[in-house]
């Protein structure tokens, strides 16, 4: 196997160092600010002229207060470079750093000088710092997401186990590029499982060749995925990643209990351990149910007003109904006619058979990136996903939900692997996670590893991020044929 240079992470060296000072600066003028808001802005109430005190008074205390900041989130690991790490992780350290530490100085402050520094400087302080260093931390990440995204700066994660576990450690990464990991690869003794690949996750092979690929592939973490019951190869395999400085990380065993959700609870000291089915539950469904109806109501009426330049365009385009109806399968195995507006010419069904070895996606897909059955109208419609919108009569059915996995043609499921088929557990959707992740660009299996991913951590936040990521790609087209 030849090596992989890997992307140097030194480029991010000076970001930590780089934000320490951009937060000093920031809570100076947060603090100067809350000065402004109390004496010149004289919120909420006037300040009588003996309690007023220039600025000159307080600048001191702004230095005092961002030198102690920074200290308490420097031992709060703010500055430290933790991958896996999310803006919220940030934010809490944020707040109760702040929180500490201008209740510290307000004691301290007003024992020494209880007759100078206004109370409420001090609170105002407290919202505008979180405020301020919310922002430019968010900035930060945004940052950090577009280079993570381009291979800049990220932590290179060796996977061992290919099983159940291994594949949701996998998804999990795919679904996040923004926590800075990259998969070089998974290893498994298993003969079919460690040789073949997951998208564009790469099997390498054995465990046994893991301490070469830690060299050739430049591994900064290893994740090991096995079973407890093979512990003692678990405890080896963290000895020859100590022998080479690189971190390895066990996932606990009980993960293995059907890729479950675990409840912590506390018996008189006694800390027990629950596990609960992950799945969408009945009141979820309930709820996105309402959702779907809500937004297909409002896509319906959208649709009202584009149907009828569309149809005029596609019909002065090539001969054929408008909208265009084919099987798909959804929810548990059940048959629907999924509608779109027509891209193609009416025979391109029976064309397909030709096309076979053009066929640029892999699994059970048929996909061509110029594909020559596409009008030249269904090619604007497709680059702007407009061909997809009568799919909002299927979510106003029933048939569809606004976010979830891509219905698949019979054909194409029963070419399914037994893993892939937990795609089946929900309504699919108009568009999902592996749509904005990269649309036509992602292989199957990652496809499926994202949708299976979307299954066990459905929320509402999380279809409203799915919903306002595919915008800017229906702007853009990227991926979209």
């Amino acid at each position: 196997m030849s090596s992989v240079k890997p992307v140097s992470r030194d480029r991010l060296t000076l970001l930590a160092p780089a934000m320490a000072v951009l937060d000093g600066l920031a809570i100076n003028l947060a603090f100067y600010l809350a000065y402004v808001l109390r004496y010149v802005v004289e919120w909420p109430t006037p300040v009588e002229d003996v309690f007023y005190f220039p600025y000159r008074y307080y600048f001191p205390v702004g230095v005092v207060l961002s030198i102690t900041l920074l200290a308490i989130f420097y031992t709060q690991g703010l500055y430290a470079s933790r991958t896996g790490d999310t803006w919220l992780d940030e934010l809490q350290r944020v707040v109760s750093g702040t929180a500490t530490g201008i209740v510290g100085l307000v004691v301290f402050y007003f024992f020494y000088r209880p007759n100078v520094y206004s109370r409420l400087v001090f609170f105002y302080a407290a919202a505008l710092i979180v405020i301020v260093l919310g922002i430019t931390h968010w900035l930060k990440y945004l940052l950090l997401d577009y280079l993570r995204r381009r291979g800049v700066g990220v932590e290179r994660v060796l996977i061992v186990g290919a099983g159940e576990v291994g594949r949701a450690v996998i998804r999990s990464i795919v679904a996040h590029p923004e926590l800075g990991y990259q998969i070089v690869g998974f290893v498994d003794d298993d003969p079919e499982e460690g040789v073949s690949s997951l998208g564009r996750i790469e099997g390498l092979g054995s465990v046994s060749r893991l301490p070469s690929l830690v060299q050739e592939r430049a591994v900064d973490e290893v994740i090991i995925t096995l079973p407890w019951m093979h512990h003692r190869q678990i405890l080896t395999i963290v000895d020859q990643c100590q022998d080479r400085n690189v971190r390895a990380r066990v996932v606990p065993d009980l993960f293995q209990m059907s890729l479950s959700s675990v409840d912590f609870y506390d018996l008189d000291g006694i800390p027990l351990l629950g596990v609960r089915e992950v799945t969408i539950g009945q009141f979820d469904r309930a709820l996105k149910r309402i959702m779907d109806f809500l937004a297909g109501l409002a896509g319906v009426l959208v649709l009202a007003i584009i149907y009828l330049p569309v149809a005029l365009a596609i019909k002065l385009d090539s001969s054929g109904p408008v909208l265009y109806r084919q099987e798909r399968v959804g929810r548990g195995g059940r048959r629907f006619n999924i509608v779109k507006f027509r891209s193609m010419y009416v025979d391109a069904d029976e064309q397909q058979s030709t096309l076979l070895d053009r066929n640029e996606a892999d699994g059970p897909l048929f996909k061509i990136k110029d594909d020559p059955r596409t009008t030249r109208v269904g090619r604007v419609l497709r680059k702007v996903s407009l061909d997809e919108w009568p799919q909002f009569l299927n979510v106003l059915k029933g048939d569809m939900s606004v976010v979830g996995p891509r219905p698949n043609r019979p054909a194409e499921v029963e070419a399914y692997k037994p893993w892939h088929r937990r795609r089946l557990e929900v309504k699919p959707g108009i568009t999902g996670l592996w749509q904005v992740g990269g649309r036509s660009e992602v292989p199957f299996d990652e496809m499926v590893l994202l949708d299976v991913y979307y299954i066990e951590n459905w929320s509402v936040a999380l279809d409203l991020k799915v919903m306002l990521r595919t915008v800017p790609l229906m702007l853009f087209s990227r991926g979209a044929y």
